[in-house]
């Protein structure tokens, strides 16, 4: 038996793959869903953010010194916490820097003992492991924190009453938001836990499967997917229970008072 090779995918590949998306708008106007544009857009963004990451990252593989590593990565944390914050129907003041914060302490702890502690990675800045590492992790991480976040501020508007009762008998902030940070902690966590559920028998995951097509050995790849479902579910939590915390610490007062008016619509101004 031979050993299967790479194979190369041209423009010209990837200009036939174009017409599954064609397909896919064609579906949208015959059936009359109205998504034909958005799916122009998204497949021009797709396309567009690809092509430049793949720039950057030749750029940068090429120079791997780590301020150009750094950079890629901290503007990746930045774009991760200002999508995880635009997600939910009700906001407050300071939901961003919440919502970065969670991601970027949790991303970059869970990727650096990752590296340099479970693959062992020396330097764990090395920007061929870091970086898409790192990517991995920031995308489980934003839909962790923006399901979370949203669910922590749904819980609280639905709860007010109960929040305020408990407030108003001598409950701490902490006692009169638990039920709520769990709710949202249980909902940050579980497209993780669902995904982990299912891995290698419904879905192969992108890392293992890119890996069997790069030509490693299955077992091999196998073992680092395993390592990085056990990151993304650490980083999921962790992030997730940060951003709950952080918004708590916002949305309650250190003498115990729940400020419901510090939530508002998303369509409203913060």
């Amino acid at each position: 038996m031979t050993t299967p090779r790479y194979v190369d995918l041209s423009y010209t590949d990837v200009a036939i793959a174009t017409a599954m998306i064609v397909f896919d708008g064609v579906l949208s106007i015959v059936l009359k869903l109205g998504l034909e544009k958005k799916l122009a857009i998204a497949a021009i963004r797709t396309v567009v953010q690809l092509l430049a990451i793949g720039y950057v990252l030749t750029w940068v593989f090429a120079h791997p010194q780590w301020p150009f590593v750094v950079g890629v990565m901290l503007t990746m944390t930045v774009i991760a916490g200002i999508a995880a914050s635009g997600r939910g129907s009700r906001r407050y003041k300071g939901l961003r820097t919440d919502a970065l914060a969670a991601i970027g302490i949790s991303g970059w702890i869970v990727t650096a003992l990752g590296l340099g502690l479970v693959i062992g990675i020396r330097p764990w800045l090395t920007p061929q492991y870091a970086i898409p590492i790192l990517g991995m992790i920031l995308g489980n991480a934003l839909t962790a924190v923006s399901l979370g976040l949203e669910r922590m501020t749904e819980e609280l508007t639905a709860r007010r009453p109960q929040v305020e009762t408990l407030l108003a008998l001598g409950a701490t902030r902490r006692e009169a938001a638990l039920t709520s940070v769990r709710v949202a902690v249980r909902a940050g966590m579980m497209p993780t836990l669902n995904q982990m559920t299912v891995v290698g028998l419904v879905s192969l995951p992108g890392m293992m499967t890119g890996q069997v097509l790069a030509g490693q050995h299955p077992e091999q790849a196998v073992r680092y997917q395993i390592v990085v479902m056990f990151l993304l579910a650490a980083a999921s939590a962790s992030a997730t229970v940060l951003a709950v915390v952080f918004a708590s610490a916002r949305l309650f007062t250190a003498d115990h008072r729940f400020v419901a008016s510090r939530l508002v619509e998303a369509t409203s101004s913060t």
